[in-house]
């Protein structure tokens, strides 16, 4: 048995072990990733442990195996369970991350003021005190005697307290505070960060209790820690949004037992998050009257359409170089549209500044809102407004082509729903549309034709 304690180098990327430091990773090419920690060594002789665990597995046809779907607990709050696929799934383990005084900690609690009617539940939490929950759940309203409270930080602990009590649901708020005596580094590194995961997803599996773990989030937005954390969980949830507007988006980028296309559209409140249940109705909200470069688009968000507004501002420029911005959506995608413009319709775009914007700060990377982009700059370059009962959608080829985009039945009835009479879209899609009635739809192939048209 070798004793003592030695140094392994971790890749806080992607959790890659190396015995010396190394500037680069070799695993995921990341530079200056790598930190020191001291681990115990120790190494056992023999294998008749793992060969008695062996024979004693056994194995079961896939055929024979029973899942049942409707065992999924609802959390009342239908937002999130669109996201989450449905409902919660018994055994799983959330990771939810977000940057600070997002409202991550305020939703989980919404979660358990709810499910504590009927189900136990163990919030433990790691940085705040009994105290400071309180207060905070004292603008929320009121609570069952259900929602239990623990300010722990040792791992040991917490999972005898995990396995005595018996939840129904735990959260753990956050796991970055969480540390084991076995292991020789400090909270939030990546040893323990990962050890601590490790732990929750076997009581998670083993009691069948669902775990929420909370994540901090680094500068650019990652879950803090090694990336093997959001591998280990079965659903990375994302929290977004602008911390001075008052919208909040909650969207999954990992999700074993649904979409990683669904979002969940929030409204921070002083009593808590509250449902946005029609977001196009709130992302219009404000919009100018007989504004020139502004146009209604809609994106699809999985299976939910919303219709957002862009917002574009060309004028000449008074120095050699214009200048080009992009908020909410991809910069580079902006450049390419007016090389499009300028090619295809003959505009002089090359001395013009030109500014495009999503309101509402919402971010949107859907293809489909490049016609909407189009005729925002158009409208704005001629002084044109574009009449504030018409939507479009529908994707630009470099050639100038209007392509199809997919669900466009959906963004018809979002449209129609919402008062719009006129709706421009790809004349491809036309095809998929039949026996529409209250809006009337134009369908185009070409830039050219939305040009005429308008």
């Amino acid at each position: 048995m070798a004793k003592g304690k030695k140094s392994i180098f971790y890749c806080q990327n992607c959790g890659h072990e190396e015995s010396k430091w190394l500037g680069q990773c070799p695993m995921c090419k990341e530079w200056n990733t790598f930190v020191e920690e001291k681990v115990g060594g120790s190494v056992t002789k023999g294998t008749t442990s793992s060969a008695r665990t062996v024979r004693e597995a056994k194995v079961i046809p896939l055929v024979e195996v029973t899942a049942d779907d409707n065992a999924r607990c609802c959390t009342g709050i239908k937002e999130l369970d669109r996201v989450l696929g449905g409902g919660i799934v018994p055994g799983s383990l959330v990771l939810v991350g977000g940057d600070p005084g997002i409202g991550k900690s305020t939703l989980l609690l919404q979660v358990c003021q709810r499910l504590a009617e009927m189900k136990k539940i163990l919030y433990i939490s790691g940085e705040e005190s009994q105290a400071q929950i309180r207060l905070r759940a004292n603008r929320m309203g009121t609570f069952s005697s259900n929602l239990l409270l623990l300010c722990e930080t040792n791992l040991e602990t917490i999972r005898g307290v995990i396995e005595h009590e018996k939840p129904e649901l735990v959260i753990i708020d956050s796991i970055q505070t969480m540390y084991s005596e076995e292991v020789a580094s400090a909270p939030g590194s990546v040893s323990q960060v990962r050890e601590s995961t490790n732990v929750f997803m076997q009581l998670a599996k083993g009691l069948c209790i669902p775990i929420f773990i909370v994540g901090h989030v680094t500068k650019e937005g990652t879950v803090a820690g090694p990336r093997v954390l959001e591998h280990m969980v079965d659903t990375v949830l994302y929290f977004e949004g602008d911390r001075h507007a008052s919208y909040r988006i909650l969207r999954a980028v990992k999700n074993r037992f649904g979409s990683t296309n669904e979002i969940g559209v929030f409204e921070m409140r002083q009593d808590g998050l509250a449902e946005v249940e029609n977001p196009s109705e709130y992302m219009l909200s404000g919009k100018p009257e007989n504004a020139s470069g502004s146009v209604v688009a809609c994106s699809m968000e999985g299976t939910r359409p919303i219709l957002i507004e862009i917002q574009a501002l060309v004028c000449h420029s008074n120095f050699g170089m214009p200048r080009r911005t992009a908020a909410g959506t991809d910069y580079n995608r902006v450049n390419l549209l007016m090389a499009v413009l300028e090619k295809r319709l003959g505009m002089s775009l090359g001395n013009c500044d030109a500014y495009v914007n999503i309101a509402g700060g919402i971010r949107m990377n859907e293809p489909a809102i490049d016609l909407g982009i189009v005729m925002a700059i158009v409208s704005s370059y001629r002084n044109r407004p574009v009449d504030e009962k018409t939507i479009v959608f529908g994707e630009v080829g470099l050639s100038g082509e209007v392509r199809a985009v997919n669900m466009p039945e959906q963004r018809v009835a979002e449209a129609r729903k919402l008062g719009f009479e006129t709706c421009i879209l790809p004349e491809v899609s036309m095809k998929m549309l039949r026996d529409v009635k209250g809006i009337k739809l134009v369908g185009v192939r070409t830039i050219n034709d939305v040009m005429a048209y308008i």
